[in-house]
């Protein structure tokens, strides 16, 4: 079974260095009325993604801290 994982992981990463390799072009950014310099399409692509994934990770975690409070301090 963990060469069938193996398997998966290296056509994922292949994939993922076949997209960053046909992606290279640069795109410029503009935030809040300012342009950021051009960055590779990418690179904006996987930190869009990384931060996504902190973001989530963030809201998941408060409504997680939340429903356990709310969960001790019901009367029973």
């Amino acid at each position: 079974m963990r060469f069938v994982y193996a398997i998966v992981l290296l056509l994922f990463v292949a994939v993922i260095g076949l997209f960053a390799f046909q992606n290279q072009e640069p795109v410029t950014l503009t935030f809040l009325q300012g342009n950021l310099p051009p960055w590779p399409l990418a690179l904006v692509i996987g930190l869009v993604y990384v931060l996504g994934m902190l973001s989530g990770w963030t809201v998941v975690g408060f409504l997680r801290r939340g429903w356990h409070k709310v969960a001790e301090h019901q009367p029973r």
